[in-house]
């Protein structure tokens, strides 16, 4: 039933809940809120209706000021009939089953009337057969009876595109060695208030008029394209500089003149009669919008060349012309003048590959630029593309649009107490997209994208496999096939699973799957780390993504420029070390800096190792829950970290010279360990974003039980961690030296090449080092912060195995399980080789790990011994 020709039901108006929805907390920006505090009091207080607002820390509006206004701060909004969020929610967090027999309803901008294929998932939730499914009603979708939009934050998103546009340009200038009076431009979150912005940009404006702009940057001229809302915020922000307006044809001739004012900004809006034209060079509006195959677009020839700064304000829909494709952009680029043109774009609209081709992906206010070189031979393109722009401006934007949404709010409110919807009903029905389990007939269209099902193709059949089977096939949404060769290992991880498959092929010729990787969406490789650089080139030539836990190789890394301009990303380091470690140390950091804390000490140790409870009696003192050959082979890796005396180094083959004998944790009484540097720390400093120059000590290292190194360095000097090819008398030796160091010879020499693999198949096969089935592993993780003001902070992550997984493969499977799902799902935006500690996916594996019980336990205390490694 429409909004506009019956109510939703008959409740009192005091039976009535509106509900404020927590944003998704994996975007950390987003501070706006659909309703202020006086909004909610007039709610109460007038409307007579309840207000539960969703506890969240980071919204705009405290909570204290929601109490006051006379709603309820709620853990959820199960008992809420109208939710209300900016953005979209998590889909695990939709509440899509009715109030008692009441439907709910849903009011967002959901990002879904464009069949964006990321939120698909999100508008079939409300198709889904059930009883009293909820309405969808989006904001994007209100308008008058004019068509234009009414409730919206596009005016603030312009006002807010300009300064990150004039920031990132300013920076982009000094990396050419000039520096312009844009550098003091503040990021729109760093100030309070709209006003406090304004004087901001006027305080640098009245600097351009009495000095002038840079002379090596010529006329400073800002390109602006939209007629709409955006656009109107991008010229009232520009209207505190000394701007003076020029037309397009001007142009050539503006710039090359020696003669042109420096102690001037120029603005060029271009409207689309300027840039897109039919066979005969004129534009109409009506054949535009009626006929747009007819037209092309003009502006990387007729604009883009003169342009300082452009300011991308335009809409844009598929059928009609690109403002720009990749070759206008090289076009665009080659034909420029001096003063590094068109390298610097602000695409406020953010539509990526729309509009602007070559801008493939949003950013974050963490991140608000990056950069693409078109070809080698033309200059580097640096893009501000920031898709959450009104939120560096919560309060005044929440404020604006609270106003807004009131009057439609209050039409929704009296449709659930039985009362007339009112006029504004009609546009509620505009911009309902779906209604009682079914799509509205204007969104109709969109049922020819529902989800189709996703293939995740899974290499590697071993022991850390069984989560990421699990988590992968627990969506019938999604065709998992697992490729190993071994049919047992198959057999067990595909029974379970009506969408899981199996290929049993020999891996080590990666050509067996070309064929079954082509119809893949997603790669994960749990095959040894050595092969990975090579599934990494199959998957870049067939354009696949692909998900590892194992550590960025050199070999890897070369890839990077390949994988970027294919289109893939190639995630790596997202298992327990490398992976959990990462996720866990750069939050800890992050919210130390965000509390001015200086860092100058970083000590991360992590372990998977046999429970405290297990016996044993080998000198080895260790079982594996993993690959033999990476337990082993680890211990012969070189190692850089920091210490005290500066930056340490340990060749390879001598980590018995650089281990520490007693590491206790806080498990028992008896929890002492030992422990030595893993590889090279010092890379890290930069990812984890630390002051290099502050630090007194950075190490990642490995747990092992007291006794480990000092039986490895008897196992390497008796040549059992070489990897050199055997000869037929070197293996003779090889099983002698074996039955030496107190190993059962169980395997035959076969096709093993080397001493290492030869030693790692004995104790694959060998029950001695597997776990009995009483037995557990566990896995250790140990973060040691130490900041200047003498304070300890520490987390400690303590996880075991149980009946149905092992400890490791929880802590190495469930992260690159929901990895691969974010990739899958379109939620990681960024290509080539990376690892996973930009938000967008460290937060939500995070929160997800934590609900399955994988969550670090913190502690602060002071400095009384100083521990240095």
């Amino acid at each position: 039933m429409s909004w506009a020709r019956a109510p939703i039901a008959r409740l009192s108006r005091r039976q009535v809940v509106v509900g404020i929805r927590r944003e998704d907390p994996t975007r950390i920006w987003e501070r706006r809120c659909p309703l202020t505090p006086d909004a909610v009091h007039e709610l109460v207080s007038k409307e007579g209706v309840q207000v539960h607002v969703e506890h969240c820390d980071r919204r705009i509006f405290p909570d204290s000021e929601f109490i006051r206004a006379g709603a309820n701060i709620v853990s959820s909004l199960k008992e809420a009939h109208i939710h209300l969020g900016v953005k979209e929610p998590p889909l695990d967090e939709l509440i899509t089953t009715p109030l008692g027999d009441v439907q709910r309803t849903h009011m967002m901008f959901s990002h879904t009337a464009k069949a964006q294929s990321y939120n698909m998932p999100l508008l079939f939730s409300f198709l889904d057969p059930c009883s009293r499914p909820p309405r969808l009603v989006d904001f994007e979708m209100l308008t008058d009876d004019h068509g234009r939009r009414t409730v919206g934050f596009g005016w603030f998103a312009g006002f807010a595109g300009v300064f990150e546009s004039l920031v990132s340009t300013a920076q982009s200038h000094l990396h050419h060695g000039i520096a312009s009076p844009f550098l003091y431009t503040p990021r729109p979150h760093s100030l309070p208030s709209l006003d406090h912005l304004r004087a901001a940009l006027r305080g640098i404006g009245t600097c351009i008029a009495t000095e002038g702009t840079p002379k090596a940057l010529g006329p400073f001229v800002i390109g602006l394209t939209g007629t709409g809302n955006v656009a109107k915020g991008c010229l009232d922000a520009l209207s505190e500089l000394p701007i003076q307006s020029i037309a397009p044809d001007d142009l050539p001739s503006f710039v090359a003149n020696p003669d042109t004012d420096l102690r001037k900004v120029y603005l060029v809006h271009a409207k689309p009669s300027d840039y897109f034209v039919n066979k005969d060079n004129g534009y109409s509006r009506e054949e535009y919008y009626a006929k747009p195959n007819l037209y092309k677009s003009v502006f990387s020839s007729n604009i883009a060349p003169y342009l300082t700064l452009f300011l991308n304000g335009g809409g844009w829909a598929p059928g009609f012309p690109r403002l720009m494709s990749g070759d206008d952009l090289r076009m665009a680029l080659s034909r420029a003048h001096a003063g590094w043109r068109m390298t610097n774009i602000g695409d406020i609209s953010c539509d990526p590959e729309g509009g602007l081709e070559f801008m493939t992906h949003a950013t974050t206010l963490s991140d608000p630029s990056f950069s693409i070189r078109p070809s080698d031979e033309l200059p580097e393109v640096r893009i501000m593309s920031v898709d959450i722009l009104p939120t560096s401006i919560p309060l005044d934007a929440s404020k604006h649009f609270s106003s807004a949404l009131l009057p439609y709010l209050r039409s929704v409110v009296a449709s659930y107490a039985g009362e007339d919807a009112g006029e504004l009903g009609v546009a509620l029905d505009r911009a309902t997209i779906a209604l009682d389990g079914q799509l509205t007939e204007k969104h109709a269209w969109l049922a020819a994208h529902r989800p189709s099902e996703k293939h995740v193709l899974i290499l590697g059949s071993g022991m850390v496999a069984g989560p990421v089977v699990d988590k992968i096939a627990e969506n019938q949404n999604r065709r998992v096939t697992i490729a190993s060769n071994s049919l047992d290992e198959l057999e067990a991880l595909t029974k379970s699973h009506a969408n899981a498959s199996y290929v049993q092929q020999d891996l080590s010729d990666l050509t067996n799957i070309v064929e079954v990787l082509k119809t893949a969406d997603v790669v994960i490789s749990l095959l040894p780390a050595t092969y990975h650089p090579k599934v990494a080139e199959l998957c870049i030539e067939h354009k696949k993504h692909l998900v590892t836990a194992s550590y960025i190789s050199d070999e890897m890394k070369a890839l990077h420029s390949n994988a970027e301009a294919a289109g893939v990303t190639l995630l790596n380091e997202i298992g327990l070390d490398p992976g959990i470690d990462h996720l866990t140390a750069i939050s800890m950091i992050k919210r130390l800096q965000a509390e001015n804390k200086e860092i100058v000490k970083f000590a991360s140790f992590c372990g998977g190792l046999p429970d405290f409870s297990v016996k044993m009696d080998h000198p080895l003192k260790y079982k594996f829950s993993w690959n033999p050959r990476g337990a082993l082979s680890g211990f012969m890796n070189p190692a850089r970290y920091l210490n005290s005396k500066g930056v340490a180094e340990v060749k390879a083959g001598e980590m018995s010279k650089a281990y520490i004998p007693h590491f206790e944790v806080n498990v028992n009484e008896n929890s002492v360990l030992e422990a030595y540097p893993n590889r090279n720390s010092m890379p890290y400093i930069g990812e984890y974003e630390l002051d290099a120059t502050k630090l007194r000590q950075f190490i990642r290292g490995t747990l092992r039980c007291p006794g480990f190194c000092t039986f490895m360095e008897e196992i390497r000097q008796a040549g059992f961690l070489d990897t050199t090819p055997l000869s037929e008398t070197e293996w003779a030796q090889a099983e002698d030296r074996l039955k030496m160091t107190k190993f059962r010879d169980s395997v035959s020499k076969g096709a093993l090449p080397n001493s290492l693999d030869y030693l790692a198949g004995v104790l694959a096969r060998d029950p001695e080092f597997q776990y009995g089935k009483s037995e557990r592993d566990m896995v250790l993780l140990v973060h040691r912060i130490e900041t200047e003001d003498g304070e300890v902070h520490t987390a400690q992550l303590y996880v075991t195995g149980d009946e149905r997984y092992s400890a490791m493969a929880k802590t190495v499977g469930l992260p690159v399980a929901l990895a691969a799902l974010l990739v899958l799902d379109g939620r990681v935006a960024i290509r080539g080789v990376i690892g996973p500690g930009d938000e967008s996916m460290r937060v939500p594996i995070l929160r997800e790990l934590e609900a399955n019980g994988i969550e670090m336990v913190e502690r602060v205390g002071r400095c009384e011994v100083e521990v240095d490694y």
